[in-house]
């Protein structure tokens, strides 16, 4: 089966292999006039929430105060998948969620670990995601632009775009 008719038969189920296949993508606050930032996440597809371990001392995290609409963009690293996820973001006091998530990486950003008081844990929980699958095949997306040009209604036919809804979402 293709990644384009896996993506075609459960689109879901692709961005949570997707998201926990990569390390980052870019996070950004809707009420913010800063650009998005890059950020590891931590996938929970059951809960359908990111988390983003972070400093309470980033403009992200007082843009986000105790509550606002966040977006968070990944790319698969092959390019054929493209996610934007919307959600409300907040801080996160969950002592053991950070606990479960904490590791020598994201130790090494925070002097004294951590145990530094500036470490701070951000919830996204998801309402909806814009995802985009196309095909991988460069000789496939070269034909479709050469069908596209020699038929002037035409436009390339390389991939498709779905916008789903997350139950969690309050």
């Amino acid at each position: 089966m293709s990644r384009l008719d896996e993506f075609r038969e459960d689109p879901a189920h692709m961005l949570w292999q997707e998201l926990g296949d990569l390390r980052a993508g870019m996070l950004g606050i809707s009420s913010a006039q800063d650009a998005m930032q890059p950020m590891s996440h931590f996938s929970d597809a059951a809960a359908g929430k990111l988390w983003f371990i972070t400093s309470d001392e980033t403009d992200l995290v007082r843009h986000v105060g105790t509550g606002d609409q966040a977006q968070f963009c990944v790319t698969s690293q092959d390019q054929s998948f493209f996610a934007c996820l919307t959600g409300a973001i907040r801080q996160s006091t969950d002592g053991a969620k950070l606990d479960e998530l904490w590791s020598p990486a994201a130790a090494a950003w925070f002097e004294g670990g951590r145990d530094n008081p500036h470490v701070c844990l951000l919830e996204m929980t998801l309402s909806e995601a814009a995802l985009w699958a196309s095909t991988g095949n460069p000789l496939a997306v070269g034909y479709e632009m050469l069908k596209a040009n020699m038929a002037s209604d035409a436009t390339p036919d390389v991939g498709e775009h779905v916008v789903i809804a997350f139950p969690h979402a309050a």
